[in-house]
């Protein structure tokens, strides 16, 4: 990790060298940006622990690279998910015993001790509750949660790298607000809560399964067990017909959560969502979930809605209201209004094919610094507050896009984001 801020730092030198000498062209400041961000997806790739999970929140936007960049980031990223080496079953135990007691074993007829998957900060085993039912029974790492929060504060230094290219952004806030939804994230016994919220608002429902929880301590957490294929999956070898069906049910529950649960699932990773035999998403891991009791915030909708009209000043003027533009920030209203255009663009059709070349041209647009848009990009601000807002919806995009899935976003919007269809006459 180190490794980058240093290079990052050479490569800004060599092009300040180049603007004292006059030959520095917005080819090679784009040329330097870019194999930044390729070796952070390299680096980034090739890591675990906390690292690995910075790494696995940023696959979702690999779409955006050149596939001879993406490509073997995906093959190292996947690799390491399957890979990681198990917790011996003496650790497992130990865990087991100080979270549910000494008898621990008496709560299941069968526990395999062997895990069906070992990841980043903890391992799942295969058991039969003492029911019958399957379960599936996730045992977090001794000491996982102090390692991981150290590996966030060394990927919180990259933030550095990015401050002096986006002035408009409070960068400090943004790391705060990160690593501290991360450290939720490590809680299992607040993920069960939030678990418990999303299967009771969705129990019985024919598209989705949340598996109901059975029991829940700081570092082990016991749930239904799910059997499916990933949407990773899917990605890779469905049809267009599985893309688009699957698509459109991904974005309807990210959007729906709000209003059914209160809460917003806020990892939008593929590997969370599965599709089961009978052909329902199910849904897992709730650790990052944001508390939204009221909905989604009524802005998100008027204003977007708004900037689909092509009304410049009042969409600049409704950002600065929800923190989106800094005060002291100056910014052309129609340039502003340009920059955004392309954004509301799926929700613009009767139908939106989303897909790489798509996604790739927005990225080109607003980070390359020989385009208009970068200048925008840099003066707007992330509020806070909307930081699991942005991360769900740059994160279903990227993920929509690696699907290809083509469907009626706009349909999706008027049913389940506030403020957009009652502005359906502006």
């Amino acid at each position: 990790m180190a490794a980058v801020p240093l290079a990052h730092a050479g490569r800004r030198a060599k092009g300040l060298g180049r603007r004292m000498t006059g030959t520095q062209t917005p080819d090679t400041i784009a040329e330097a940006q870019q194999k930044t961000a390729e070796q952070i997806f390299s680096v980034l790739g090739s890591l675990k622990g906390g690292a690995m999970k910075f790494g696995q929140a940023l696959s979702v936007f690999e779409s955006v690279l050149p596939e001879d960049v993406s490509a073997p980031y995906r093959e190292s990223l996947t690799k390491l998910q399957d890979s990681a080496p198990p917790m011996p079953f003496e650790s497992v135990n130990e865990v087991l015993t100080v979270s549910l007691g000494a008898n621990w074993r008496d709560r299941f007829s069968v526990f395999n001790e062997t895990p069906v998957a070992a990841a980043s900060i903890g391992q799942v085993h295969r058991a039969t509750w003492h029911d019958g039912r399957e379960v599936a029974v996730k045992v977090q790492y001794p000491g996982a949660a102090g390692a991981v929060m150290a590996d966030l504060n060394q990927v919180s230094r990259m933030g550095r790298l990015m401050s002096g290219f986006l002035p408009g952004i409070d960068i400090k806030a943004l790391t705060a607000e990160l690593k501290l939804r991360i450290s939720e994230e490590l809680d299992y016994l607040q993920e069960s809560k939030f678990q418990r919220r999303f299967a009771a608002a969705y129990d019985g429902h024919p598209d989705y399964f949340i598996p109901h929880v059975l029991s829940a301590a700081e570092n082990v957490l016991i749930t239904e067990w799910v059997e499916g294929k990933s949407l990773a999956r899917i990605i890779e070898t469905g049809t267009q017909a599985e893309r688009d069906y699957y698509g459109q049910l991904y974005l309807r529950f990210l959007l729906s959560g709000p209003e059914t649960a209160g809460l917003l699932h806020a990892d939008p990773h593929p590997g969370n969502f599965r599709i089961m035999p009978d052909g329902r998403l199910a849904i897992l891991d709730f650790g990052a979930s944001a508390e939204l009791p009221d909905g989604l915030p009524t802005a998100m909708g008027t204003l977007l809605k708004i900037a689909m009209g092509g009304d410049p000043e009042t969409v600049m003027n409704g950002l600065r209201e929800e923190g989106f533009i800094r005060p002291g920030i100056e910014m052309n209203p129609q340039s502003l209004l340009a920059y955004l255009g392309p954004f509301t663009e799926p929700a613009q059709g009767a139908t939106f094919k989303h897909s790489r070349e798509w996604i790739r041209e927005q990225f080109s647009r607003t980070s390359d610094p020989r385009n208009p848009d970068w200048a925008v990009g840099l003066k707007i601000n992330l509020p806070p507050s909307y930081l699991m807002i942005h991360r769900v919806w740059l994160g279903s995009i990227g993920v929509l896009c690696q699907l290809g899935a083509e469907f009626s976003v706009r349909d999706e919007f008027e049913r389940y984001v506030p403020g957009f269809a009652t502005t359906a006459g502006i």
